[in-house]
């Protein structure tokens, strides 16, 4: 497994100080508050919108830990950085070719928290949809090195290999899912990887698709995993019976979440449990696009059932759970980005039970959501020209 290798001193710069991102170099973004508020459900505060920027076809935003500065990966092969204090923006050089098209290409972002203080260069995550072959497709995580010169007016990924293959690639350009979260150890690294739309694999535990994975952060297979000691299984496997996770996050017991889109109704919010099968596609509380039935889930069917279902669907992009001071009501809150339903969802959580508590419209899809140094909500819209949201009371 590749080792980062040292960055020589005349490129290295200390990220934690902020990456200053010079006016020189740079395309300025907006940065000017709106004064625009959003649509609530009743009893609910407003939310003052600041826009910084609009980029093409954003899908994960993620600050990189110790700064203000936002990375944001373009749906069709490019990730920038946006320095939030002025909405100023570079392009980062050395990312992957993706297949890019349909629900395809560029995906999430990740860097470790525990790197904060690193002052030469940052180890980064990525996530992309890859060509196979004829014409399949399939997703992966690589890692590599953010390193930038001393100026900031240039960053570059060095050293990009991949550590995962979501198993085995497939036709079709659809349910990726591709998200990364750490453990709050930081020990392990959980995958979500979709069904790709072919459903039955989800309950075939010989494959990865329609699965959380966790993986040493290498990438490598980690010890403990529930089914690492059977014969035939692919032993990479967390959990399984998934759809299309779009979303994981780690609530304050250190427990994972995910949220998933269902087919025709029956979207979910799931704790997340070592060894669990949540059933797709033989239980759902949604239906076939087609109209066909598919089976409710049963006290006695054996499958985890989920702690929260829509339908009509939210289509849920992205999750967090809050953490700040600024929206001191929501600390330890679900916060889900919705596409279809264009909406701010926030969800309280109480044990194992999930409850929608509040709805915020918005004018436009949001795919992804992140919580800023100053406790602030960052989220990002959907589509060409897709805006970055600063979210404030």
């Amino acid at each position: 497994m590749h080792t980062l290798s040292k960055t020589p001193a005349k490129n290295r710069i200390a990220l934690a100080t902020a990456l200053s991102l010079p006016a020189l170099a740079l395309a300025s973004c907006a940065n000017a508050e709106t004064g625009d508020t959003t649509s609530a459900s009743a009893g609910e505060p407003e939310l003052t919108i600041t826009e910084m920027g609009e980029f093409d076809r954003p899908w994960a935003i993620e600050f990189i830990p110790g700064t203000d500065t936002l990375a944001i990966t373009e749906k069709a092969g490019t990730l920038k950085l946006m320095k939030t204090s002025t909405g100023e923006t570079l392009t980062v050089s050395g990312v992957p070719d993706v297949a890019y098209g349909g629900q395809g290409g560029f995906g999430d972002v990740a860097f470790l928290p525990s790197e904060a203080e690193r002052e030469d260069g940052r180890t980064i995550y990525l996530s992309w949809a890859e060509m196979g072959e004829s014409s399949t497709r399939g997703a992966v995580v690589g890692r590599g090195t953010l390193v930038c010169n001393e100026e900031a007016d240039a960053c570059a990924i060095n050293d990009l290999n991949i550590i995962w293959r979501q198993a085995p690639k497939v036709s079709g350009r659809g349910h990726y899912s591709h998200r990364i979260s750490f453990s709050p150890d930081e020990q392990y690294m959980f995958i979500a990887s979709g069904d790709r739309q072919k459903q039955t694999p989800a309950q075939d535990l010989t494959n990865t698709l329609g699965t959380i994975v966790r993986l040493n952060l290498d990438g490598t297979v980690a010890d403990g995993n529930p089914f690492a000691d059977r014969d035939g299984v692919t032993p990479q496997i967390w959990s399984y019976g998934h759809r299309n996770i779009l979303g994981m996050d780690w609530d304050a017991e250190g427990r994972l979440w995910d949220v998933e889109h269902g087919p025709a109704g029956g979207d979910e919010l799931n704790l997340v449990t070592r060894e669990a099968n949540y059933g797709w596609p033989t239980r759902s509380y949604g239906e076939n696009y087609n109209g066909d039935p598919i089976p409710d889930h049963s006290d006695d069917d054996g499958f985890t059932k989920p702690a929260i279902t829509w339908t009509p669907v939210i289509a849920p992009g992205d999750m967090i759970f809050y953490i700040g001071d600024m929206f001191a009501d929501w600390q330890g809150d679900a916060m889900i980005a919705g596409l279809s339903s264009q909406a701010l969802i926030r969800v309280e959580i109480d044990g194992d039970t999930a409850t929608e508590a509040a709805r915020y419209g918005f004018d436009n899809r949001l795919r992804s959501i992140e919580q800023g140094p100053d406790g602030a909500i960052w989220v990002a819209e959907d589509g060409e020209g897709g805006r970055i949201l600063k979210i404030t009371p």
